[in-house]
C-alpha cells in the first residue's frame, strides 16, 4: 500500500520537475512589502505585488491589484491589475478592471476592461523585438525598426 503510493508520487514529482525545467526560471514574485529601485531583467515570469521604480524586461508580467511600476516595460505580454507610470511596449496587453495606467501603449493586441483608468496613446504595433518594431498609426506605418535608446 505504501509502496504504490510513493511509486505514484516520485512519478508526479518527475514529471513537475521536468515541465518546470523546460520553463525558464519558473517565476519571480516582488511581495507586497518590497520595494525596489533599479531595472528589473529576467528570462522568467515576473510578477509584481508591491513597488518597482525602473524599468522591467521579461517574458510574461501580471502586476497585482495591490502593484506599482514606473518606469518602461518590455514583455512578450503584460497583465495590469494594479498601477503603472510609464510606457507599455508588448506583443499582448491586458488591463483590467481595477488598472490604473498612466502612459503609452505599444501593443499588437490590447484588451481593457470596463472601470480600467487609461491616460495616454494607445498604438498597434508589429515584430516586437530587440532589434526594433514597426509602429502603426491609423492603418499606416508611421515608423519602422524603432529601438530603445541606452
Amino acid at each position: 500500500m505504501f509502496s504504490k503510493s510513493s511509486k505514484t508520487q516520485t512519478s508526479t514529482n518527475s514529471t513537475h520537475a521536468s515541465s518546470s525545467s523546460a520553463k525558464a526560471g519558473g517565476l519571480s514574485v516582488i511581495s507586497s512589502d518590497l520595494r525596489i529601485s533599479g531595472d528589473l531583467v529576467s528570462e522568467s515570469d515576473v510578477q509584481v505585488d508591491g513597488f518597482v521604480d525602473g524599468d522591467i524586461r521579461t517574458r510574461n508580467l501580471t502586476i497585482g491589484q495591490h502593484g506599482e511600476v514606473r518606469g518602461e516595460i518590455i514583455a512578450d505580454r503584460v497583465r495590469v491589475c494594479g498601477k503603472i507610470t510609464g510606457q507599455i511596449r508588448a506583443k499582448d496587453v491586458s488591463l483590467a478592471d481595477s488598472a490604473k495606467m498612466i502612459g503609452d501603449i505599444l501593443h499588437e493586441t490590447l484588451s481593457i476592461e470596463p472601470g480600467a483608468h487609461l491616460e495616454g496613446h494607445c498604438r498597434r504595433i508589429e515584430n516586437v523585438e530587440e532589434n526594433g518594431l514597426t509602429v502603426i498609426q491609423a492603418g499606416k506605418i508611421v515608423a519602422s525598426n524603432v529601438k530603445k535608446e541606452v
